[in-house]
């Protein structure tokens, strides 16, 4: 199965009522999305798409882990994923004027001609909006096996000169101003 195929759900044959389709996702889901700031993907994705007569429902179900880049020490960080997104997929006449206008960023539309439904771009989002802007491991875990303590060292070290560098100049030139009754 090519990797599109893989991805795209024909909805015009189901029923109405619920459908539950799961995805493995790992690193070459990426190769054509350009390069990440993660690594080592494992996320699992379960898509709960509740089908009516002119729209559709799709939740997804985000879980799994990957290892990004450490904000604070630049070493490797395992991270959790684990989020949901919901949209709504509504049937019009003209989809593209709809999407143009529409306000909601949950709600998407497409023709009434359609047949398929193309998920690897929402998957795509919705797996890097899973992870935290700011990558770093937690205070109480500071300096534990996942840290570059060397890294750790140094920015103690310049946080206590910048302190001690602020102290002093923050107050200079105000003594002038210290006895002026």
């Amino acid at each position: 199965m090519s990797h599109r195929r893989e991805f795209e759900i024909a909805f015009v044959g189901l029923k109405p009522g619920t459908h539950v389709y799961e995805y493995r996702i790992e690193d070459k889901f990426f190769g054509g999305y350009g390069e990440q700031d993660f690594k080592n993907c494992n996320a699992n994705i379960k898509l709960s798409l509740e089908k009516n007569n002119n729209f559709m429902q799709l939740r997804f179900d985000i879980d799994g882990s990957v290892e990004s880049t450490c904000d604070r020490c630049g070493n490797q960080l395992p991270m959790q994923l684990w989020d949901e997104f919901n949209i709504i997929v509504k049937m019009v006449d003209d989809p593209e004027v709809m999407n143009e206008q529409e306000e909601d960023p949950d709600v998407y539309y497409i023709s009434r001609g359609e047949s398929h439904l193309y998920l690897s771009d929402w998957i795509y989002e919705f797996i890097n909006l899973s992870i935290p802007l700011q990558k770093m491991c937690k205070e109480s875990e500071m300096g534990g096996p996942q840290c570059n303590k060397e890294v750790l060292e140094k920015l103690r070290k310049m946080e206590e000169e910048a302190q001690k560098d602020n102290h002093t100049t923050v107050w200079k030139g105000l003594e002038k101003f210290k006895d002026l009754e």
